[in-house]
Formats: C-alpha cells, sequence, structure tokens
C-alpha cells in the first residue's frame, strides 16, 4: 500500500455531515454506516421533511429511505393533501 495515497473514506466520515453527499445506489450500507444513516434519515423526517425530499438528498431510492425508518421504529406519517367533499 502506498503511505502517501489518501485512505479509503465513506461519504459519512467526520469531514462531511451526513446527507450532504449523495450515496452510490447499488451499495450495500452496513453496520455503523447504516445506524449512522438510519439516524439521519429518521431526524431529517422528524423535523418534517417528507421521504421523497430525504431520498433525493441522499441519492437513494424511496423504499431505501422508508425502510430505514421502519428499521428505526419511526411511527410514519399519513399521507397530506386536501380531501374531497362528501355527500355533494
Amino acid at each position: 500500500m502506498n503511505p502517501d495515497a489518501p485512505a479509503p473514506r465513506s461519504d459519512l466520515d467526520a469531514g462531511t455531515a451526513p446527507g450532504t453527499s449523495r450515496t452510490d445506489p447499488n451499495r450495500q450500507v452496513r453496520g455503523d454506516e447504516r445506524r449512522e444513516l438510519t439516524e439521519h434519515v429518521t431526524a431529517e423526517y422528524l423535523k418534517g421533511q417528507s421521504i421523497r425530499d430525504i431520498a433525493s438528498t441522499i441519492g437513494r431510492s424511496y423504499g431505501f429511505v422508508h425502510r430505514l425508518l421502519s428499521e428505526g421504529g419511526v411511527k410514519l406519517r399519513t399521507r397530506g393533501g386536501a380531501r374531497k367533499a362528501r355527500g355533494r
């Protein structure tokens, strides 16, 4: 190994805030990195950000973010939007 070569880094290193850079959508996220990403996604969701917005920000799919939230034990919000008037 070349001592002058920079050490490999993940997208969630201390120099980069979690979720600020996009991750490779085909790479599996495991262990501590998955736990950190779950914490970040959970915090953003609890601040009111939508699953789609979070997915877009981190470069992952809606389903991946939904799965992280479920694994983290987050109670998901119901769908929003106006409802149709009844009986008219």
